[in-house]
């Protein structure tokens, strides 16, 4: 974009103490005009990926360097600088700062703030697409641009670990919307994220293989919710996940540091599920020592009103409902008469009188 406008660019990298490493190298040296506060520092651009999990960054394969190098010494070129310094900060990942830049000729200037820079370039002619226009700043009024709403969320959401954070709260929502369905906010919620994660995910190069095991995770989280295995297939989902984010981002302008903030994401991710599960399988465990509520012994010992004379067969109102009923030893029983359910055939109860008296 800056390449082909026909407008003056002059990159700036401020303030003191600032950096326009790896991606940032690009943008500083594609600028008509590139300027640094001294202190600042450029370079460092060499790409890197993570090759497995729980592995520290790695330079990225020759052939990726090769090709970013030609790039990054092309921009250098045009613009007038030395192409063979600026291909260094790729292969050699070369860092200068402010002093050493312009020394080399990456930069035309260094200063202090935006007033000293627009000072200095007032009055220069320089070459925009083969037309000469004079930078004419003194004085010149400074205009902010902010983003907007939408930019604003773009940025947020395009952000590989907000991405898959997103994604993952989506997918948690979920599933925990779909265990107890009802409520209706997990699902609102869970549905929102997943589209937010997945149009960040679409916004940076992925690893095919790393979507592949984080659906796998996500298929058996499902599975374990509602075909419990006592957390084996929960773990497994868990393992696949966290794999999964580990190797999903294949960004080779990402800084160094900017993989180790997102492996520490990955295993909080995991410790989260982990959690999840262990909150499921407790719940199931407490399930399963509960007395049945159904059945049999539903309403073993319970008693109700006779609402119709069983003689010997009737109906009667126990916890709210109404059963068909037959009294024990085919005895009467007439309307009214408090009994105790004795048995259960099916869908009638076998009762007894209660004798209030004993």
């Amino acid at each position: 974009m800056i390449s082909d406008t026909d407008i003056p660019v002059i990159t700036y990298v401020t303030p003191k103490g600032g950096i326009a490493a790896s991606a940032g190298t690009f943008i500083l040296i594609s600028g008509h005009v590139a300027v640094m506060t001294p202190g600042t520092t450029c370079g460092a651009a060499m790409p890197v990926t993570m090759s497995a999990p729980g592995d520290s960054p790695q330079a990225a394969d020759q052939k990726t360097i090769n090709f970013l190098a030609a790039h990054m010494k092309t921009i250098a070129e045009d613009r007038g600088r030395p192409g063979d310094i600026a291909a260094r900060f790729v292969t050699e990942n070369l860092s200068l700062n402010a002093d050493e830049a312009l020394e080399q000729g990456i930069i035309d200037y260094t200063a202090d703030n935006l007033d000293s820079l627009l000072a200095k370039v007032d009055g220069l002619e320089i070459d925009v697409n083969d037309k000469n226009i004079i930078l004419k700043t003194k004085d010149a009024e400074i205009v902010s641009i902010d983003k907007n709403l939408e930019e604003k969320v773009i940025n947020v959401v395009s952000d590989p670990t907000v991405a898959m954070l997103l994604l993952m709260l989506g997918i948690y929502g979920l599933i925990i919307g779909f265990n107890s369905p009802g409520f209706f906010l997990p699902e609102v919620l869970g549905a929102i994220c997943l589209i937010l994660g997945l149009y960040g995910i679409g916004t940076f190069e992925v690893n095919l293989v790393a979507g592949f095991l984080i659906i796998l995770g996500v298929g058996l989280l499902v599975a374990e919710v509602f075909t419990p295995t006592y957390g084996i297939l929960g773990v497994g989902g868990v393992i696949s996940i966290v794999l999964g984010i580990l190797l999903m981002p294949l960004e080779p302008m990402m800084p160094i540091a900017w993989f180790s903030k997102f492996k520490v994401m990955a295993i909080g991710v995991g410790v989260i599920g982990a959690g999840l599960m262990l909150i499921i399988i407790a719940g199931i465990w407490r399930l399963r020592k509960l007395s049945p509520v159904h059945g049999v012994e539903e309403f073993a010992n319970s008693k109700g009103v006779v609402i119709e004379e069983l003689n010997p067969y009737g109906q009667i109102k126990i916890k709210g409902e109404i059963w068909n009923a037959v009294s024990m030893g085919q005895t009467t029983i007439p309307t009214g008469e408090r009994v105790r359910v004795v048995a259960r055939n099916d869908l009638e109860l076998v009762v007894e009188p209660i004798n209030e008296n004993k």
